[in-house]
């Protein structure tokens, strides 16, 4: 079987060519996918950087610890309060300390996350000076860089003079003020460096809640956002699973689809392999060993690619962002073993059912089979097809009258889609057959006879026509179903931003400090408005005893929240709110007006709050409301603005025009503000997807040049015959473009119908929980992936045609088949 098979593997190399291709870019995406995961989970631990230096840090817990059967729930509060004056006097008596502070500074023209500290924590980093001086003086300061020595700056805080620069550490940009100014800028005491040992320092703490003791590694939580390397390698992580198990899907989809092809053009081969006496098991066996050797060998070559693709890989997550700079490739051998394996498995898995249907005919059948295309759907491929779409359309459907908000979740909408794809493509020969003949149709209208021998040949070679409609099925509808359930959600989710803001008017906060009382005054003293300030804050839940769930909330005053807002509420009242009472979604596991919830604030202070009001629960975006009173420390980070009837709009903008300059925020208009606020896809999830679409449109190209380039090698005769009845070499060649064409545009509308199903899935979900929008069909994105695919089809089918065409027809007319 081994020498039958190197032999044919070296006679009929072209039919194995596409096959191999995509094995080993399938395994080289494995591997590189593999070397990059296995660096997330062999990342170093990040040390401390901004007090790295510095012998023990004392500072408020920003961790909420919650005790449930299963364990203490731990996640991290929004607002942890400061160290309070008793707690740094005691500890001043240990010996030497530092006062720690960190406040949001906004500069026209600065960094957009400008922070600022006292100077004498600067040494901690250490920040070594590099130019200029130590700030003496209120309005002096030093800067990591971005400003240098002798420029005039106007921050919010007041105009100051550079005096001296930092060399930046990368990970913030500062600027430091005097102690003494730094103190009355921002009285509160974030964090204390205290020159003593550890343990007396705990000592002395004792059992105060809401302080941590801070020393040697355990000082990076005194970072800003000590999580962010593990945070952005969860994201790298989800984003390269999420694109390994769709490559892995459509690898194992083209390798099969290309076997399944192969052996059907092979079928008098193994004709005369049964009638010389070959059994049903020996024909299984050479498919089954042709199939090991290409395995192995395009496994290897895919190794190889994922050697050299893994740092290339790296390198681009860590430039855009998606992963830390340090982010690169360790020395782990597992995912070449990984790699080569699940390659080989695969080539075994796609030649499968190919060898199966090699070997299931008798002698006489196969020689009469294999002069002509019968039966392209087996009971088997009936009986898979259909119950995968009744699948398909069954778990829709379950999960429309279960929890239609699954629907919404991004694991959901990218691994749903599979189903109906690998249905459609089972059931191809079938459902291919209605728009061929629509696209052959309106060719046939065309003068000549071309258009409709373009029909006849794609109808009746329907296992052709399936084996190049599938791969651009697949992409077609990852495509559509993918970008189009991103653009759908990201619709629903600005009209209710949209249905939701009656202001006029909304002045939104530039970074996080957020606005003072008297920004906010200055707002109020605008003739004709009605103004509503409110704060971002969390609350967090437990549910079922075991679950600590965080809803994001915001605080306002209910009056004006009334008069500027038009939140989508099921029950209650938004006036009916107060300072024990929340307004929650439909979503709390308790959320019957006039029961009782127990919350933990976004400081970590646990209440008891009633349900005032319950809104729908829409894309999941209308968070909680509460008041002012339970968000302490949230500042204010968005001022809505509602004119009172007769109020001049022009002039009443040009006051809050003014106000928000003076307090460094933007004015904008309600339009504006829903344009600017709606919540697009996230960097990472955009990666990822058209990671995975480039990597769809790369197998489908392989499939669509393999199988197009085999099928036409294999019409030799039939061209001559056409040139013998009169057609010229152009009509042929434009013959062979339009086949291709149809059957291109017939797969791209079963893409197409597959992303409708999933898209109306979506929508269907989204009014089952009260959120309008419209479908979002991303049109765009389908043309452009039909017209790649459709230039890939028309290349590979009429340049091999254009090849057999360079021979007389006499010749080819003769040539056995």
């Amino acid at each position: 079987m081994l020498i039958a098979a190197l032999h044919t593997a070296r006679t009929r190399w072209a039919a194995f060519v596409g096959s191999f291709v995509a094995l080993a870019l399938g395994a080289g995406l494995i591997a590189t996918m593999g070397l990059a995961l296995a660096a997330t989970l062999d990342a170093p631990e990040r040390g401390p950087e901004r007090l790295a230096l510095a012998p023990v840090v004392v500072k408020s817990d920003d961790i909420l610890r919650v005790p449930t059967p299963i364990g203490d729930r731990t996640p991290t509060l929004a607002h942890p309060g400061p160290l309070t004056p008793a707690l740094v006097d005691r500890l001043a008596g240990l010996g030497p300390t530092t006062q720690d502070r960190s406040f949001p500074v906004r500069v026209p023209g600065g960094p957009e996350q400008l922070v600022g500290h006292p100077w004498s924590v600067a040494a901690f980093a250490p920040y070594a000076l590099d130019a200029g001086r130590a700030p003496n003086a209120d309005d002096e300061v030093v800067t990591t860089g971005w400003a240098g020595p002798g420029s005039r700056l106007a921050t919010d805080r007041g105009p100051v003079t550079v005096v001296g620069t930092v060399t930046a550490r990368g990970f913030e940009d500062a600027v430091f003020w005097t102690d003494s100014r730094a103190a009355r800028l921002s009285p509160a005491v974030d964090q204390l460096v205290v020159a003593a040992d550890p343990a007396a320092v705990r000592a002395a703490v004792g059992r105060e809640a809401g302080v941590r003791v801070l020393a040697g590694r355990d000082r990076r939580y005194a970072d800003p956002d000590p999580e962010r390397d593990a945070e952005a390698l969860l994201a790298v992580n989800a984003l390269l699973g999420t694109a390994g198990g769709i490559t892995g899907f459509v690898s194992v989809f083209v390798v099969a689809s290309a076997f399944a092809f192969a052996v059907a053009q092979r079928r008098k081969e193994f004709a005369l392999l049964r009638t010389v006496g070959a059994t049903p098991g020996q024909v299984r066996r050479t498919v089954y060993t042709e199939a090991l050797v290409l395995g192995a060998a395009a496994s290897a070559a895919g190794c190889l690619l994922g050697a050299f693709g893994a740092p290339l890989l790296a390198r681009r997550l860590a430039e855009d962002g998606t992963a830390p700079p340090w982010f690169a490739i360790g020395d782990a051998v597992w995912p070449y073993h990984l790699a080569f394996w699940t390659g080989l498995l695969v080539a075994l898995a796609g030649a499968a059912a190919a060898s199966w249907r090699a070997g299931r005919v008798r002698p006489g059948e196969a020689l009469r089979e294999a002069a002509a295309e019968t039966m392209a759907m087996t009971p088997g491929r009936w009986i898979l097809g259909a119950g995968l779409l009744l699948a398909g359309l069954g778990t829709l459907a379950h999960a429309l009258c279960t929890d239609p908000s699954d629907l919404l979740h991004r694991k959901t909408y990218t691994s749903r889609p599979m189903l109906f794809i690998v249905a459609f493509a089972l059931l191809a020969p079938v459902l291919v057959r209605p728009p061929v003949r629509l696209v052959a149709g309106l060719a046939a209208r065309l003068p000549g006879a071309g258009g409709m021998l373009v029909g006849e040949n794609a109808a009746a070679g329907v296992r052709r026509t399936a084996a190049v409609a599938a791969p651009v099925l697949v992409t077609v509808a990852l495509a559509g179903s993918l970008l189009g359930t991103t653009a759908t959600l990201e619709e629903a989710r600005a009209d209710e931003i949209r249905q939701r803001t009656t202001a006029d008017f909304v002045i939104a906060a530039p970074g996080p400090g957020g606005f003072g009382p008297e920004a906010v005054e200055r707002v109020r003293a605008v003739p004709g408005t009605e103004v509503a300030a409110t704060a971002a804050t969390e609350l967090h839940v437990l549910e079922e005893g075991v679950a600590l769930v965080r809803s994001e909330a915001r605080a306002a005053d209910p009056r004006a929240l009334a008069e500027t807002a038009d939140l989508p509420l099921v029950a209650g009242t938004v006036a009916d709110l107060d300072d024990g009472s929340v307004i929650v979604t439909e979503e709390w596991e308790r959320h019957t007006v006039g029961s009782t919830v127990d919350v933990r604030l976004g400081d970590g202070t646990p209440r008891t709050l009633r349900i005032a009001a319950v809104m729908s629960i829409g894309t999941g975006n209308n968070g909680a409301y509460v008041t002012p009173v339970n968000a302490p420390g949230a500042p204010v980070d968005r001022i809505d603005v509602r004119l009172a009837p007769g109020t001049d709009t022009a002039t009443a903008a040009t006051g809050l025009a003014d106000a928000a300059r003076q307090a460094g925020g933007r004015l904008l208009t309600k339009e504006q503000w829903v344009a600017d606020s709606s919540p697009r896809t996230g960097r990472t999830t955009r990666t990822g997807f058209l990671l995975v679409l480039g990597i769809a449109l790369l197998y489908t190209g392989i499939a669509l040049a393999n199988t197009l380039v085999t099928a036409t090698s294999d019409r030799t005769r039939e061209f001559a015959l056409l040139r013998l009845a009169g057609a010229t070499r152009g009509q042929v060649l434009r013959l062979v473009a339009g086949e291709s064409l149809a059957v291109v545009l017939a797969g791209a509308a079963l893409g197409t119908l597959v992303a409708a199903l999933n898209l109306a899935g979506v929508q269907g979900a989204l009014r089952l929980l009260g959120a309008g929008g419209a479908v979002v069909v991303p049109w765009d994105a389908l043309g452009a992936t039909t017209a790649a695919c459709a230039a890939v089809a028309v290349v590979s089918s009429v340049a091999p045609a254009a090849l057999c065409l360079r021979r007389r027809a006499v010749d080819l007319a003769g040539l056995r088949d």
